[in-house]
């Protein structure tokens, strides 16, 4: 009985190993759609208007980021970003000074609690901003972080 296990554990890894050789299994047909002209975008509002159809958004109290007032090395710089406002469907974490700012993008399910953490690199001192999209509006919040070592090349 454990040889007709083996023989068909073996025909069923030479079958995949066939396909995969010959192109008919690709992992890309399995990844998930990005925003690849949003993360790509060398400007702010570029980046927004590639993620969400366009750059305006309200500043709001209601958006909390944690995050070092002074970075010791911009390679590694934790962020939190939390909200009460209703209904969440994705965070976007923004560097402005970087090369390309979009840092990060998290859509949440619904009745998914809109509070996520990250960690981001940052070549040079400059803004985090957490853009937060709920009900179809933009909202977002600021806050500086001095980085003395940049983590970006710098």
């Amino acid at each position: 009985m454990q040889r007709r296990t083996f023989l068909k554990g073996s025909l069923a890894s030479s079958a995949v190993a066939v396909a995969a050789g010959a192109g008919l299994l690709t992992p890309g047909s399995v990844l998930a759609a990005w925003p690849k002209a949003a993360f790509e975008a060398k400007k702010v509002d570029d980046a927004l208007s590639n993620l969400f159809g366009s750059a305006d958004n309200t500043p709001s109290g209601d958006i909390k980021i944690k995050a070092p007032d002074i970075a010791e090395n911009g390679a590694v710089v934790p962020v939190s970003i939390s909200t009460s406002i209703a209904g969440v469907e994705s965070i976007a974490v923004i560097a402005s000074k970087n090369g390309t700012p979009l840092a990060a993008n998290f859509i949440l399910g619904s009745g998914a609690k809109a509070d996520v953490s990250t960690r981001i690199k940052m070549g040079k001192t400059s803004d985090i901003i957490a853009v937060v999209k709920a009900g179809g509006k933009a909202y977002s919040a600021r806050k500086n972080v001095k980085v003395t070592i940049g983590g970006c090349g710098g």
